[in-house]
């Protein structure tokens, strides 16, 4: 079999392709989970807080140039080394909500496989022996 028939059918199987619709749907949730971090969560947190930007948080690390921005996009822009803490703050409360997130989806479909192995078995059949007897029975009643 050459390679590319094998990647053919590797390509077709459901589970690569499984595996990239997930791909795909976790990219587009984990941006869906950053604008909730970015846009909803860290703004109230900044306000708890007295008005404080996590995102803003860093450290220089090198000789900042005269007239570069102190700020964190500033910095960067001026090849400066930065320690940039508050980026990281907002990454892992971001990792820390889609990790719940996935959690409790993963918690629900165990939950609905338990709940469909624990449905009821189908009733056994009655003996053979037992329907004719029954039979035997209904006949002897009638005459």
């Amino acid at each position: 079999m050459s390679i590319v028939s094998e990647f053919k059918e590797f390509a077709v199987k459901g589970n690569a392709m499984d595996l990239a619709v997930g791909v795909i749907i976790g990219a587009a949730f984990g941006k869906i989970v950053d604008s909730i971090v970015k846009d909803l969560i860290m703004p109230i947190v900044g306000a708890v807080f007295g008005g404080f930007d996590f995102s803003n948080l860093f450290v220089a690390l090198g000789t900042v140039p005269e007239g570069a921005a102190m700020t964190l996009d500033g910095l960067r822009e001026a090849d400066v080394p930065v320690f940039a803490y508050g980026n990281f703050i907002t990454i892992l409360i971001n990792f820390i909500i889609l990790a719940f997130i996935v959690f409790i989806i993963v918690k629900q479909i165990n939950r609905l496989k338990r709940l469909k192995k624990e449905a009821p078995p189908a009733p056994v059949a009655t003996p053979e022996d037992v329907v004719l007897l029954r039979e035997i029975r209904d006949s002897l009643k009638k005459q």
